[in-house]
């Protein structure tokens, strides 16, 4: 009896390149990880971009992160760039990053080619939202990653703008 198997992988459409406007619609603590540096604790930030996919649906990027505020960590010049102002020696004792959960800024996104030919996208910079541009919601459709459905347990709505404390 044979048991048959085949490349299953389906076709990937990368988020176009460029500088684009994002809604965070996902802060997610990725527990500790076995890094090239050691265990280190690691968290994922997903954005939702103002450009379609071709199901009708926002390109998603996300960018993982080591889970420090340290001043050298990618984490805290990326959130002190989106905000635009630097921490505060009190924030620096610890951050909540499930506050920028439907917060808006601008991703600038370039693409990386491996060499068997697939493209992705990565989120090179997190920037503020320019002046006068109308802010993103995350749609009332989408599921965080903490409030997917296992074993019929309920989903809970997605936090609104005005739940969260100001980032």
């Amino acid at each position: 009896m044979a048991i048959m198997v085949a490349d299953n992988s389906k076709t990937f459409v990368p988020a176009p390149e460029g500088l684009h406007q994002a809604v965070c619609c996902d802060a997610i603590d990725l527990g500790v990880v076995e890094t090239k540096f050691g265990a280190k604790p690691r968290v994922e930030l997903r954005w939702l971009i103002n450009e379609l996919n071709e199901d009708g649906r926002l390109f998603m990027v996300s960018k993982k992160y080591t889970a420090s505020l340290n001043e050298k960590a990618s984490l805290r010049q990326d959130l002190e760039a989106w905000r635009g102002k630097k921490f505060t020696k009190p924030e620096l004792k610890g951050f909540d990053i499930e506050q920028l959960v439907g917060v808006n800024c601008q991703v600038q996104i370039v693409h990386a080619v491996l060499d068997d030919g697939r493209t992705f996208a990565n989120v090179k910079a997190v920037v503020p939202l320019a002046k006068g541009m109308q802010k993103m919601t995350v749609p009332d459709d989408f599921v965080r990653k903490v409030d997917r459905v296992i074993d019929d347990v309920s989903l809970s709505p997605v936090p609104q703008a005005e739940d969260r404390v100001p980032f």
